[in-house]
C-alpha cells in the first residue's frame, strides 16, 4: 500500500475562509484512495492525525452521503458516489476521447503503453491508459497514481509550472524513489526540468519501472500557458532501438499538439518535430532497422 500520508501534502499550505471540516473530509478521501483494501477506524486516525471521535464523524457523514462504504466488518472504504464524480470530471470535456482518436490515427507503436495524465499537486493521476502487450511489468489504469518527479508525464506536467508556483511545490516536496534512477532531489528535478523545456519532452528513463523508459509531452489549452495534462508512451528499453525511440518522442509529441489544438491552444508557429510527415518517416525506418 501507498503511504497514505502522502495525500496530505496538497493541503499544508490552508487557503483563507477555507472550511475545516470539508479539508478533513477530502483528506479522509485520499486516504482512502490510496488503499487497495478496506481499512479500520484506528488506522484512519492514526493516517490523519485527528481526534477518533472527530474521525468516525466524518466517516457516518461520508457513508451517509455516498463517498464512503461501511463494510460489515466495521472498516471503510471509497463509496459508489466517487464513481459520480469520477464521470463526471472525464465528460466534461472529450479529452480522452480525441487522445484515443489521435493516437490510433497515427497507427505506430502499436505494442507500446500509452497514458493520459493530469497533475494533482506532485502527483500525476492517470485518466486514459492503453497497457501494450510489451511485458514492462506494470500496469496502469484510469485513477492510478504516481509522482510526477518519476514520470515521463510527470515531468511534462511539471515543466510548463510558472517558476514562482514550482517553487512552492517543490519547497516541501517528498521525492518518493521508486527505482534506484528515480529523482532524488529538487535540484536533480529542476535541472531535468529545464531540459525538458529546451527539447520539448520528457524522458523516464528507468525511474518508475526498472527496464521501463518512457517519453512524455505537455498538453496545453486555450486558457492558461500552464500545461493541463501529459502524454507519454512505455517502452521496453532492452528491446528498444535508437529509430524506435525516435519514434516515439516524435509520436507522443504529434499527439501532444493535436490535443493542445483540439483545447483551443494556439499553434506554436513553427512546425513541431512531431508532425505527421516526421512520425512516418520514423516509422518506416524503425520498422525497417527491426
Amino acid at each position: 500500500m501507498q503511504n497514505p500520508e502522502r495525500s496530505l501534502d496538497r493541503t499544508t499550505t490552508v487557503p483563507r475562509g477555507a472550511v475545516p471540516a470539508v479539508i478533513r473530509a477530502a483528506r479522509l478521501l485520499d486516504v482512502l484512495s490510496k488503499t487497495r483494501d478496506p481499512i479500520s477506524l484506528a488506522e484512519l486516525t492514526r493516517a490523519l492525525r485527528l481526534p477518533k471521535s472527530t474521525v468516525h464523524a466524518l466517516c457516518s457523514t461520508l457513508v451517509h452521503t455516498g463517498f464512503v462504504t461501511r463494510m460489515e466488518n466495521g472498516t471503510y472504504h471509497l463509496g459508489p458516489h466517487v464513481m459520480d464524480l469520477a464521470h463526471g470530471f472525464l465528460s466534461r470535456i472529450d479529452l480522452t476521447t480525441e487522445f484515443n482518436k489521435i493516437w490510433e490515427s497515427l497507427a505506430v507503436l502499436p505494442e507500446e503503453t500509452i497514458v493520459l495524465s493530469v497533475r494533482d499537486g506532485m502527483d500525476v493521476v492517470y485518466i486514459a491508459c492503453r497497457n501494450g502487450t510489451r511485458p514492462l511489468g506494470i500496469s496502469f489504469r484510469i485513477g492510478m497514481r504516481l509522482p510526477a518527479s518519476c514520470t515521463a508525464s510527470g515531468k511534462a506536467l511539471l515543466s510548463g509550472v510558472p517558476p514562482q508556483r514550482l517553487e512552492q511545490l517543490l519547497a516541501n516536496a517528498a521525492f518518493p524513489a521508486l527505482t534506484r534512477k528515480s529523482v532524488k532531489n529538487k535540484d536533480a528535478l529542476l535541472k531535468q526540468l529545464a531540459q525538458v523545456r529546451k527539447q520539448g519532452y520528457a524522458v523516464d528513463d528507468e525511474e518508475t519501472r526498472d527496464g521501463m523508459m518512457c517519453f512524455g509531452a505537455p498538453v496545453f489549452d486555450g486558457r492558461s500557458s500552464e500545461p493541463v495534462a501529459g502524454v507519454a508512451v512505455s517502452l521496453l528499453k532492452a528491446a528498444t532501438t535508437r529509430d524506435q525511440k525516435e519514434l516515439a518522442i516524435a509520436a507522443v509529441k504529434q499527439v501532444a499538439q493535436a490535443l493542445s489544438q483540439a483545447l483551443g491552444a494556439r499553434p506554436t508557429g513553427a512546425p513541431a518535430i512531431g508532425t505527421t510527415d516526421v512520425v512516418r518517416r520514423t516509422a518506416t525506418r524503425a520498422l525497417t532497422s527491426g
